[in-house]
């Protein structure tokens, strides 16, 4: 289906994602219960140890840091203030599905910054992934759909909005474990947005396992 003209001159932050099942990558049965018609990835690897490794992968992350180590352009999109100024974060539930923490609406004002005085993602944040393919240059919308922010485990999920050449959901979390190693998990679901995508979509595919491979390989670099 070709996107629709309407959604798609619309600005970033006024599009909706272009898909239904939203945190959808939190799942822990998604390798085996994907949303229908959408093809799920799940990988984890240990990326190092320690606070001083934690502490600059989960920067790394909740900034963009790890698509543009990866090779990706990021535009984030400007938004008016009365949409940035609050964010609704939802019920966080725990593997039994019980709620462990209140929703409630951020104010900007607790909106937490890294080292080098970047403003981390919050849900909402909208930009645009630009990379090539096939010797052009192709730009993905995305949103950030869910932040996570615990004592050790931080990381966020975007999800695509109307103009992606994909439709879906893609994760990235880093874990510190008791042991104090560091662990970065991708989760993602996804196909081909609109019949042109899909004609490409073993190309396409490809292009995807190359950058999940990146992805899984940008955070265990130098943390100087």
């Amino acid at each position: 289906m070709v996107p629709d003209p309407r959604v798609t001159d619309r600005p970033l932050w006024q599009r909706p994602v272009s898909y239904g099942a939203i945190g959808g990558t939190k799942s822990a049965d998604l390798l085996t219960y994907p949303p229908s018609g959408f093809r799920p990835v799940h990988r984890r690897k240990r990326i190092g140890h320690g606070e001083n490794r934690f502490a600059w992968a989960s920067a790394q992350t909740l900034s963009w840091g790890i698509q543009r180590l990866s090779g990706f352009t990021v535009e984030v999109a400007d938004a008016p203030a009365d949409v940035t100024e609050q964010t609704y974060r939802p019920v966080a539930f725990d593997d039994a599905g019980t709620p462990i923490e209140p929703a409630e609406i951020a104010d900007s004002e607790e909106a937490t910054f890294g080292p080098d005085g970047t403003a981390f993602l919050v849900p909402g944040d909208t930009a645009t992934l630009a990379i090539r393919f096939l010797g052009i240059s192709v730009r993905a919308p995305v949103r950030v759909v869910y932040v996570i922010d615990e004592p050790n485990r931080k990381g966020f999920a975007y999800g695509t909005l109307a103009g992606h050449p994909q439709t879906g959901e893609e994760s990235f979390v880093v874990e510190k474990t008791e042991d104090g190693s560091v662990w970065l998990t991708v989760a993602a679901f996804s196909r081909p947005g609109d019949w042109y995508w899909w004609m490409l979509g073993i190309p396409l595919r490809l292009v995807q396992g190359r950058y999940l491979r990146r992805y899984l390989r940008v955070l265990s670099g130098p943390t100087d």
